[in-house]
């Protein structure tokens, strides 16, 4: 599914196809144009795995819960779940632990990409630090143009199959919704009432960040959810709305 979505982008930037709305090319995994961090820089962020691999972003909710994109965890058990927190490295250092249940949002639709958002329960809690900690939700949205920045471990180019080992991130801009929409852009009706995008010429999250944080003002103000490839002029990334879904996300932490 994955390689099929990205082979289509490919294809339709290469012949100024629109891509079908049901064929959305989800970002499920990389940073572009990005710097290389630390984890005590970004304390929230966390690398969920599948059988040992990192799969997608998250951000720590609470020591026990983990906010994420429901897109990340479709056809998946949590047998073979685990989220690596606290370490600069998705395959290395921090504290590993398991997947007790995950949550998607019941409104969630993989052909439009509204509400792709989803929480995790660890089967075990842990313990806050410098490196790990969690992180607030925003009550609403940061101002079209505010100053953001989006991390993970996805890949650093468009199509590349290749994970950086060290966290990345980029310094961003909030593209409010209704810009977003707009003939400004590419995307037009495609953004919805439960999305938030992102933009700065050369910078993007990509592949593998999925369900990762942009994070604005010291809080969560989106989750990394799709986009037309990675960086590509007048297509801004595209976040599920932190503030528009944060009833759900309180609600959905406390039930899972």
């Amino acid at each position: 599914m994955f390689k099929f979505v990205i082979l289509l982008s490919v294809v339709a930037c290469a012949f100024g196809a629109a891509i079908p709305e049901g064929l959305l090319p989800q970002l499920d995994g990389r940073i572009v144009g990005g710097t290389a961090t630390t984890i005590s820089s970004f304390p929230w962020q966390i690398s969920l795995q599948r059988s040992g691999s990192h799969s997608c972003g998250g951000s720590l909710y609470s020591n026990n819960i983990i906010v994420t994109a429901a897109h990340c965890l479709q056809s998946v058990s949590t047998s073979v779940l685990q989220v690596r927190a606290g370490s600069t490295y998705w395959s290395s250092g921090g504290v590993v632990s398991a997947v007790a249940a995950f949550k998607n949002h019941e409104g969630y639709n993989a052909n439009t990409m509204v509400n792709d958002i989803a929480v995790i329960r660890l089967s075990s809690s842990l313990t806050l630090s410098s490196t790990i900690k969690a992180i607030g939700l925003a009550s609403s949205a940061p101002a079209n143009g505010a100053a953001a920045s989006v991390s993970g471990w996805g890949t650093l180019s468009y199509g590349s199959s290749s994970l950086p080992s060290q966290l990345q991130y980029v310094n961003v801009n909030i593209v409010s919704q209704s810009s977003c929409a707009s003939s400004t852009y590419g995307y037009g009706s495609q953004i919805r009432s439960t999305m938030i995008c992102a933009y700065s010429s050369g910078k993007d999250a990509c592949q593998g960040d999925s369900g990762g944080p942009l994070v604005s003002g010291g809080v969560l103000v989106g989750v990394v959810s799709w986009g037309y490839g990675c960086a590509y002029s007048g297509y801004p990334g595209v976040y599920a709305d932190v503030a528009v879904l944060r009833s759900w996300v309180i609600s959905a932490a406390s039930s899972v």
